[in-house]
């Protein structure tokens, strides 16, 4: 999923996240500055279903509005991802690094 906020609250009018901010305490959406930048920014952590009752209804939106699906990004179980191609800048024979403890000796196997 794309998070798609900043356009719409762009196409009502609102370029300032601090309006944003504004318009969501006006609808009893209280949020921090840090919440704030995530939603702003385009990728929030975490979205509470009642916080976005209160976006699409300050925003005048529905939640298909927010939310841009994006299924070409999911992998289906027994399909094969695209393997990116091979870096010829870095070398082939890259060994393993292998933890040690600061005393030399190795770490007990997990």
């Amino acid at each position: 999923m794309r998070w798609n906020m900043r356009l719409v609250a762009a196409q009502r009018g609102i370029w300032k996240a601090s309006d944003l901010l504004r318009l969501f305490a006006e609808h009893g959406l209280v949020i921090s500055a840090g919440k704030m930048s995530g939603l702003w920014s385009g990728k929030p952590v975490t979205i509470k279903l009642a916080d976005l009752d209160v976006i699409c209804v300050a925003l005048d939106c529905q939640v298909g509005d927010l939310l841009i699906p994006e299924p070409e990004t999911v992998t289906r179980f027994g399909q094969e991802t695209a393997k990116p191609a091979a870096d010829a800048t870095r070398p082939t024979d890259i060994q393993a690094v292998i933890p040690r403890r600061r005393d030399g000796r190795s770490l007990p196997p997990l």
